[in-house]
Formats: C-alpha cells, sequence, structure tokens
C-alpha cells in the first residue's frame, strides 16, 4: 500500500469522525440551557434602536 492510498483512507476515516465530532459540539453549545439568554439578547441586537 502506497503512503498516497494510507493518508487517503486515513483522512476520510478519521477526518469525517473530527468533523462529526465538531458538529455535536457545536450544537450542544448552541443549544445549551444556560446560553439561552445572550442568544436571545444577540438576536435582538438589529432591533435595537439607536
Amino acid at each position: 500500500m502506497s503512503s498516497y492510498h494510507f493518508w487517503r483512507e486515513f483522512a476520510a476515516t478519521w477526518g469525517s469522525l473530527y468533523f462529526a465530532a465538531i458538529f455535536i459540539v457545536a450544537v450542544a453549545y448552541a443549544l445549551w440551557p444556560s446560553k439561552q439568554k445572550s442568544f436571545e439578547e444577540a438576536a435582538n441586537i438589529p432591533l435595537i434602536e439607536d
């Protein structure tokens, strides 16, 4: 097996797992109950008048 095939296979398997883990962490962060107030405040920033 050439090194190209090894690294291609390595990146395909572990890279996918790595990005899936990052996605799960990002979704958990966005849905964490203690972050709800700060996200609601950030969502209302465009509606605040000067």
